[in-house]
């Protein structure tokens, strides 16, 4: 248990640090109020679905490269 505990804290450890960066990087580049952003919603489910892909892709290449499942 205390083995879960622990890697739960380093990934919200890193995932809070990487969060900040990225939030404060947008505001300076693109400011507030998304939804005034022509096309945004477009980008936004484009970036989630090109996530999937490189994620089950990444996954695909681990197995083959392991021969594990």
């Amino acid at each position: 248990e205390a083995l879960h505990e622990a890697h739960v804290s380093r990934i919200l450890g890193k995932f809070n640090a990487d969060l900040r960066v990225k939030y404060e990087k947008g505001q300076r580049e693109h400011g507030g109020y998304l939804w005034t952003k022509p096309g945004m919603l477009d980008y936004a489910i484009e970036e989630v679905v090109d996530l999937v892909v490189y994620l089950y892709t990444l996954q695909e290449q681990q197995e083959a490269a392991t021969g594990e499942k």
